[in-house]
């Protein structure tokens, strides 16, 4: 079953894992050992949680990499149900 309006997993990082730990965005993409503008994309909800980027988000909060990636994902599918009247797609049955 799909949570009702998901937020984004940046949201979640910039409320529940930087915030509390007073990190500025610098501080926390030099942890993570990425670029601040790759941290900032997806804190600002312009970019996605990769495979990649939840392993090192799991090592750095002590969290699940699944996590991370289930947020992005039920965060996707549920921005894509929106749209699935737009979908041109038939049903297929046995002939």
């Amino acid at each position: 079953m799909l949570m009702h309006n998901p937020p984004h997993p940046g949201e979640v990082i910039r409320e529940l894992c930087l915030e509390p730990l007073g990190l500025s965005v610098t501080a926390a993409a030099k942890a993570l050992g990425v670029s601040r503008k790759t941290l900032s994309a997806i804190l600002n909800g312009n970019a996605g949680i990769s495979p990649e980027m939840a392993i090192r988000l799991s090592i750095a909060f002590d969290t699940s990499a699944e996590s991370w990636l289930n947020q992005q994902s039920q965060y996707e599918l549920w921005h894509a149900e929106k749209h699935r009247h737009e979908l041109h797609v038939k049903k297929l049955v046995a002939a």
